[in-house]
């Protein structure tokens, strides 16, 4: 695209003739960030509340992650999968660790999908080929992964997909009990509905879903993309229920903002994968691996989780207050906002003029997942900025 020199393109315009229209044209263009704030271009800051969709635990250019990035990058950036490094085995032995099981074995990737994938590959080596899901569910987009989302809009257009997949309620137990059977290979859940509007099942439904496969000899896969690496106040996001999953499937905040998926079996029952059944060429990049480990130190050093449930409560009780506020759901620091108009999409886009930054997962819930590491009065602006988005919102 040629233009004179009093018609310097903007970034916008550039983007729409180099880069798919998949997300459409960002509105803004970040260039900076220091925790949980970001910069645009023109120099005006913004409060990051939803780091990366729950990507960035600890925000931007954190300390400890800088320091063990720019580490590695200068004594190992990449090897085959052919070799072993010492961060990947590290992350590993940590992840084992948190899982809380001796029997967990990890295959790393750089994503969800990818995770996810993975999963479907395990499920089929159980010699089953049926796979139960739920609807509004979201495991990824490409054809295997989106084959297990439960999101008619997202799948229209891309079939035929996998076959010997059921989509079931979520949160409805009558029906899992009606079609898990011996032909099953695999149930796969999120402890919470990030994508479908942060939907959190009643208490019981994973733990019910965990006996209901033991009864069948059906793998329980536990999909916490978006609810892993301690955004709920836990780990995991499925341990409140005492449960043991199968089949982990971890990415977004694993890599503390790096790309990084991981997928755990647990258990000696559980099928694992022989030399030659699976791979990737960037999974378990030493550099996103020595990422995620700094991330866990910090976490786990600072005791980062129990910070998280008290922000829980704090964010609940003062944004459920609000004028317009019908309920906030989720755990930790993955939470809905609920509406009591449908005008999410119109919120989230005056947010990002009055300073904050949200996204509007459906039409009448906003969705917040800020670093693990925001501050009191980062949260206290974040409720003030947000009141005064709704006002004007709803007087549009």
């Amino acid at each position: 695209m040629k233009k004179s020199l009093n018609q310097i393109p903007t970034t916008q315009e550039r983007w729409k003739e180099v880069l798919q229209q998949n997300y459409g044209t960002p509105s803004i263009t970040l260039v900076k960030g220091k925790g949980v704030e970001v910069w645009d271009e023109s120099g005006k800051k913004y409060l990051d509340f939803l780091g990366g969709i729950a990507t960035n635990i600890l925000g931007h250019a954190h300390p400890a992650i800088v320091k063990a990035v720019s580490a590695q990058v200068r004594e190992l950036s990449h090897v085959s999968n052919l070799y072993a490094h010492l961060p990947g085995v590290e992350l590993a032995e940590r992840l084992q660790d948190l899982v809380g099981d001796p029997t967990a074995r990890v295959f790393f990737c750089n994503s969800g999908a990818e995770a996810n994938e993975a999963a479907i590959k395990i499920a089929r080596l159980s010699g089953r080929k049926n796979i139960i899901s739920t609807t509004g569910s979201f495991h990824g987009r490409t054809m295997g992964a989106l084959s297990i989302t439960g999101q008619e809009a997202k799948r229209a257009p891309f079939y035929p997909l996998l076959s010997d997949v059921k989509f079931l309620p979520y949160g409805d137990l009558a029906a899992m009990i009606k079609h898990v059977n011996r032909k099953t290979a695999m149930v796969i859940v999120e402890p919470i509905q990030g994508e479908n509007g942060v939907v959190t099942p009643q208490t019981g439904y994973l733990a019910a879903i965990r006996e209901l496969c033991d009864d069948y000899g059906v793998l329980f896969a536990i999909d916490a993309v978006q609810t892993g690496m301690g955004r709920t106040g836990q780990w995991f996001g499925y341990e409140q229920e005492n449960i043991q999953p199968d089949i982990i499937t971890l990415a977004k905040g694993l890599g503390g903002g790096l790309p990084l998926g991981a997928m755990i079996t647990v258990g000696k029952k559980t099928p694992a994968f022989k030399p030659g059944e699976h791979g990737t060429t960037f999974g378990a990049n030493p550099i996103a691996c020595a990422a995620a480990n700094a991330a866990i130190d910090y976490l786990v050093t600072k005791n980062v989780l129990a910070s998280v449930t008290k922000a829980e409560i704090y964010l609940k009780k003062n944004l459920s207050s609000l004028p317009g506020v019908v309920e906030v759901r989720g755990r930790g620091l993955l939470l809905g906002i609920v509406l009591d108009e449908q005008i999410a999409e119109k919120v989230a886009t005056q947010a990002v003029k009055n300073g904050i930054l949200v996204n509007s997962p459906n039409k009448n819930v906003i969705r917040i997942a800020p670093a693990l590491n925001v501050t009191a009065l980062q949260m206290q602006i974040f409720i003030r900025q947000f009141k005064k988005t709704l006002k004007e919102a709803q007087n549009d």
